[in-house]
């Protein structure tokens, strides 16, 4: 038997995954890193700690793998998107990487708008200037720390900076360049008339290849630390959410995602790279080659449930957590949570806005704001579907993956909210799989993604909408996005509070 690996560098943890020819899951390694917040608004990592992290889990497959290491055959690549690493002319780090739920870049989108104007960049790039993105990211370190910009040499994306480290290699690949905003999303190439305008060298973008390309093969140094073989095919890989998209099979026209992670999306297959969202959501190359994908996404999702239960539920596992949830009535006894923790991305693009628990009352219980919170989130993501719905979208059916599809309530919670049928896989790994998936192409093992969908992914349970809920759910969306507006001012008031 031959095998692949997926790697999927998240924001949390890298996730690596072990998979044959058959689609199984033969070995799945989890390895945690930390997250820097040194202020509100700023989140950063130390990118040797990916490198650390993604070794040691490697090592330990490699120790528990009784075939013949040289049948492991390729590893891809997910990874979190917009992230900014810096490299010097040795190759070196220069500061910690800036990830894509920072949001100190305000003020350079700001200035995107002004010097490119909306209409161009939505012309070149599909996408509108949001705090995280790569290029606002990268003029903020180009006006705060001049010294560490004068000494770039490249930038890179997260996980194309722990593929140069395994292979050697400096590039990345479309579905991650998409969402820079230095990219021209139709003609696949850097964007100069963007990168002149802001006094950036084309030099210091790396070199770009599809998804599936073998861009080499392991270091001997790094088949060293990890045992596997140099004869290891590396590949490109693609964006988590390309990645995931690919996972769950969105390959075709009217397929439609919703992935709940520490951030959660909403991801529609897209054909052409013309179809116009006026910039309400991001529209980006797919990783499955001249495909692309339109996306909404909330910033604090499965992170929103993490938040309440590492801060008024500290001793308790997620099952505790959730324990008596379907007790607590639609509308959570009149409790409303937005889950604008970091700010919000999709509808609102705002980085200032935050969180809010509405109608708190003495009856309340911690179940009740467990409920809100998850009834929120899945607001948040709705906004997303009806942009997709207003602009002509078919939404019917939606693949779900992540934290949101492991409770069989809150999957019933998508189906009412949504008002679409929603499929739980049999076997779901997000976009790790996806990964996987890119390997298994890319090594000759399928003809086509396609191919290797119909081989990997089955379905496990399908979720239909309740007719009752939907129409309760209906009436309460309609008082979350009041939420928003009634909130805006205030919490503008409040920024210079926080710490």
């Amino acid at each position: 038997m031959n095998y692949v690996i997926g790697i999927d560098l998240g924001t949390s943890a890298v996730k690596i995954l072990l998979i044959d020819r058959e689609g199984q899951v033969c070995k799945e390694i989890k390895k945690s890193y930390p997250l820097i917040q040194e202020k509100s608004g700023y989140s950063e990592q130390e990118p040797e700690q990916w490198i650390i992290q993604t070794t040691n889990g490697l090592k330990e497959l490699v120790n528990s793998f009784d075939g013949n290491i040289n049948s492991i055959e390729g590893i891809s690549f997910a990874g979190q998107m917009d992230g900014l690493v810096l490299l010097d002319k040795d190759n070196n780090v220069l500061r910690n990487a800036i990830l894509w739920n920072d949001t100190r870049s305000s003020k350079q989108c700001r200035k995107i708008e002004e010097v490119v104007g909306k209409s161009r960049l939505l012309e070149i790039t599909k996408n509108m200037p949001m705090e995280g993105l790569t290029l606002p990211q990268l003029l903020w370190v180009q006006d705060n720390e001049p010294e560490v910009f004068e000494k770039t040499n490249v930038f890179l994306l997260p996980k194309d900076y722990l593929r140069y480290r395994i292979v050697g290699s400096i590039n990345s690949e479309y579905s991650d360049a998409a969402a820079t905003l230095m990219l021209e999303i139709g003609k696949k190439k850097w964007s100069e008339e963007i990168l002149q305008q802001f006094n950036i060298k084309l030099e210091i973008c790396p070199s770009l290849v599809e998804s599936n390309e073998c861009v080499g093969t392991i270091s001997s140094d790094f088949a060293q630390s990890t045992g596997l073989s140099e004869s290891t095919k590396v590949f490109a890989g693609g964006a988590d959410n390309a990645c995931g998209a690919i996972g769950a099979g969105i390959l075709s026209i009217g397929k439609t995602l919703c992935s709940i992670g520490t951030s959660g999306v909403v991801v529609s297959y897209e054909e052409t790279p013309d179809r116009d969202f006026q910039g309400k959501v991001n529209y980006f190359n797919h990783a499955k080659e001249n495909a692309y994908f339109s996306m909404g996404a909330a910033l604090s999702a499965g992170y929103s449930l993490s938040w309440f239960k590492d801060t008024f539920a500290q001793n308790e596992d997620f099952d505790s957590l959730l324990e008596g949830l379907a007790d607590v009535p639609i509308g959570a006894n009149g409790l409303i949570f937005t889950p604008y923790l970091v700010g919000e991305r999709t509808p609102h693009i705002d980085a200032v806005i935050r969180g809010s628990f509405i109608g708190l009352d003495a009856t309340n219980k911690k179940i009740d704001f467990v409920r809100a919170v998850i009834e929120g989130v899945t607001f948040a993501l709705n906004e997303s579907i009806e942009i997709f719905r207003d602009n002509g979208i078919t939404v019917d059916t939606i693949i779900s993956i992540g934290g949101g599809a492991k409770n069989e309530l809150w999957l019933q919670m998508q189906a009412d909210i949504f008002n679409a049928k929603v499929v739980k896989l049999a076997s779901e790994q997000g976009p790790g799989m996806g990964a996987a998936m890119l390997a298994a192409h890319g090594c000759g093992w399928f003809s086509s993604l396609e191919e290797c969908a119909e081989k990997f992914i089955k379905s496990d349970k399908i979720y239909k909408p309740i007719k009752e809920n939907v129409e309760k759910y209906k009436e309460l969306y309609k008082v979350y996005k009041m939420v928003y507006s009634q909130t805006k001012c205030i919490n503008e008031q409040l920024k210079s509070f926080r710490k």
